[in-house]
């Protein structure tokens, strides 16, 4: 065998990766584009790149219409997509990357705290009643209220888990419970406000809403005999109310007692966006310039009432933690006297301290030099809160009034339906509560008669709504 002759074996040269029956690849239907990320420039240019290549070819695409078409066919986007980058081309010259963001249609992240509570409502009345709440059921409760979304069972299951229910089975039933961590906090928080009561302090209630400038009743009479404008129009009728437009929105802040709603304590504001969730639109440096200004209306010896708002809890003092520097960590260690040894690593400097010691939150603090104390609820137990009755009946009276729906108009009644709430209300809403925090108190022996019965297994599922566990109840 010569030199020059080549040696048997594999050539170095790596081999392409062979695709599998390529024929029954290529018939495959085409794959369309994800929605999740914005279109890049170079997959601008891609599509700018096959439009002009299929415009060039008149023959085989005699009809223009048939140039988009094609080309959002081949990118695997829809024709309007393709148009939109056609006119970027026109009018820019060139094309960029999209910087949209994305809007987050998420339905549960959207849900506000009052319907989440009605929701966790609807499970503890399946306790009340001694009936173990299944998904099923859950979900037919929610829908069969007029007064709340309709949800599938799956978005059910999602919502349980927002609302820090444990998922558990009792032979061939499932049902949920609420996390030890949260009975924990309700029970501490139930025992607490009683014994406050009993030492006769006045305890005042406050809480954040929003009205927008569209507000209106949910419920109108409508004549059902009317079924078309036209019908309408010969008979000289009208087609009923139409529904007005969301609009601006105002946030709403007050405190309020026994005694009512406590003088000039009102915060009212215009946000910046007309919807969503409105706690975006609040942050703790202005809150705490509204509490502070409350502090010094209320009496020495009481207590404020108030949920686990982002701003209602930032910490005193900010504690580090592994995305820090390390010079900063031992800056913040020197500064709280805490001594350290310098070769330590951060996952040790870190070691030095306990975070339960430095969980004090700014407004804690500020209430404490006043002799005031702030008792936080449990998330998502707004039934415990008076004031959200209150604001029910305010907005009901600016709905039932509202007939602009321009700001003016809804400012001055907002200022009218404060008015209209009087002591004596605020003291029925409080007893109302005092009732729910009654029942509360028996809930957790009720769950935990539920969890001890005879054959009962628990089981924390952490699975996606669709396993197998979620099937059948």
């Amino acid at each position: 065998m010569s030199g020059s002759e080549p040696m048997p074996g594999p050539s170095n040269v790596e081999k392409r990766k062979k695709i599998p029956n390529p024929p029954a690849f290529l018939k495959s239907p085409l794959k369309k584009r994800p929605k999740k990320t914005n279109l890049t420039e170079n997959e601008k240019t891609i599509a700018l790149n096959i439009y002009k290549y299929i415009e060039n070819s008149s023959e085989a695409y005699p009809k223009q219409m048939e140039f988009v078409y094609k080309t959002a066919q081949i990118m695997g986007t829809s024709e309007k997509t393709v148009r939109r980058i056609l006119n970027e081309y026109k009018n820019k010259g060139q094309v960029t990357a999209s910087n949209k963001s994305t809007p987050n249609h998420n339905i549960i992240s959207n849900l506000d705290d009052f319907i989440l509570s009605a929701i966790r409502r609807k499970v503890h009345k399946f306790y009340f009643d001694n009936d173990l709440p299944t998904i099923d059921k859950v979900a037919q409760a929610i829908n069969e209220d007029e007064d709340l979304p309709s949800f599938s069972r799956s978005t059910t299951y999602k919502i349980m888990k927002k609302l820090n229910f444990k998922y558990m089975k009792r032979s061939r039933k499932s049902i949920l419970l609420d996390r030890p961590d949260l009975m924990l906090w309700r029970k501490q928080y139930l025992l607490k406000i009683k014994s406050y009561r009993s030492q006769n302090r006045k305890i005042y209630y406050t809480d954040e809403t929003w009205l927008n400038e569209g507000h209106t009743s949910n419920y109108v009479w409508n004549d059902l005999n009317i079924t078309s404008s036209r019908q309408a129009f010969l008979n000289g009728l009208s087609t009923g109310l139409k529904n007005p437009h969301k609009g601006k929105r105002l946030i709403i802040a007050h405190i309020g007692s026994v005694d009512g709603f406590l003088k000039d304590a009102e915060w009212i504001f215009e946000a910046k966006k007309h919807d969503g969730d409105y706690h975006d639109e609040m942050d703790a440096h202005n809150f705490e310039k509204w509490f502070d200004n409350i502090l010094n209306k209320v009496e020495p010896g009481s207590v404020i009432v108030l949920d686990n708002a982002p701003y209602h809890s930032r910490l005193a003092v900010k504690v580090p933690n592994m995305s820090w520097r390390k010079a900063d960590i031992q800056a913040w260690l020197l500064e709280n006297n805490i001594s350290y040894d310098e070769n330590e690593i951060k996952a040790e400097l870190l070691t030095k301290f306990r975070k339960e010691d430095y969980n004090k939150k700014v407004i804690d603090e500020m209430a404490a030099r006043k002799n005031i104390i702030v008792l936080r609820l449990p998330p998502y137990h707004c039934e415990l809160n008076p004031i959200e009755l209150i604001w029910a009946q305010v907005k009901a009276y600016v709905g039932k009034n509202n007939k602009s729906f321009k700001m003016a108009e809804v400012r001055e009644l907002l200022k009218e339906g404060l008015n209209e709430i009087s002591a004596v209300s605020w003291r029925k809403n409080i007893e109302h509560v005092i009732k729910e925090e009654d029942k509360m108190m028996q809930l957790d022996g009720i769950m935990d008669a539920a969890s001890d019965a005879p054959g009962f297994t628990i089981h924390v599922s952490e699975e996606s709504c669709d396993s197998s566990s979620m099937d059948s109840d």
